[in-house]
């Protein structure tokens, strides 16, 4: 699964990167150190008045916005003023025009739980998958079961239809109290990043989200006035883990390990077994 860039140092960089044929402009010197180093970077254009910029050392991205004067520079991801996240379309608008060349070029940097050796791996946590289950915890979720029933959470777009199958497959599980499944909402398209904020906003959003199963189509409004930000803290979550796709399922199973399943489930029975779920 392939999201984030790679940029090979095959590629002419002149003297340590080249984009097309577009003049580019200067790096500050210590984004430059990270080049000479071996850092891989990307333009991501200029947004708000800052240059913008992606770097991939070891597998490991960073998000740089220089000012005017290139004098000084911020490392972290952007937000407007409403609370979207200007970083998350800015990698898919270069990722959507680069596509082909990019997913030839690029390495696969999907998350395996058994790499006790990421670069994300902190003193807080003995392994990245702790800290990705830790970060999926507590993002914004709504939660479809029983409290107090294992637990499966799952990055869902309102319209994917593939999480539409899971939900269905796993509701008879939901409806006997084996398992809750928590809903991390998010949209990958701007319409359904509106239905995704509704459902975290909505003081029912259980029962909103079974009529718009049900094919309600005013079940969940698209508002352009909606606060986003909740959702767009969950798209931030989604690729820093390099989720790029839904559903993206994640729970613990009985043994106490975190398990990943990209995409829908192909047997339900056997997820609900791993969990230990009580019969």
């Amino acid at each position: 699964m392939r999201f984030f860039l790679f940029i090979l140092s095959l590629l002419a960089f002149s003297p340590a990167y080249a984009q097309n044929a577009e003049a580019l402009p200067d790096l500050p010197a210590p984004i430059q150190n990270l080049v000479n180093e071996g850092a891989q970077i990307r333009y991501l254009g200029k947004e708000q008045g800052y240059d913008s910029w992606i770097t991939i050392k070891n597998g490991q991205e960073q998000y740089f916005y220089v000012p005017p004067g290139g004098k000084r520079f911020f490392m972290g991801v952007m937000f407007d003023d409403t609370g979207k996240l200007v970083t998350v379309e800015q990698v898919q608008k270069l990722r959507a025009k680069e596509g082909a060349t990019l997913d030839a070029l690029a390495d696969d940097f999907g998350f395996d739980p058994s790499n006790t050796k990421s670069e994300k791996t902190s003193l807080e946590f003995k392994t990245p998958s702790e800290q990705m289950y830790y970060d999926i915890e507590n993002a914004n979720w709504v939660p479809l079961g029983e409290n107090g029933a294992p637990i499966v959470y799952a990055f869902i777009d309102p319209q994917c239809p593939h999480c539409h199958n899971f939900i269905e497959d796993l509701k008879p599980s939901i409806d006997a109290g084996k398992v809750q499944l928590r809903m991390v909402m998010v949209g990958l398209r701007p319409e359904t990043v509106a239905q995704a904020a509704y459902m975290l906003a909505t003081p029912d959003p259980q029962g909103r989200w079974w009529k718009h199963m049900d094919g309600d189509k005013d079940a969940l409004p698209v508002m352009a006035d909606i606060n986003q930000q909740g959702v767009q803290r969950n798209l931030a979550v989604m690729q820093s883990w390099k989720f790029s796709a839904t559903p993206m399922v994640v729970y613990r199973a009985k043994d106490g390990s975190v398990k990943i399943v990209r995409g829908r489930p192909q047997d339900t029975a056997a997820l609900i077994a791993d969990l230990g779920a009580r019969s």
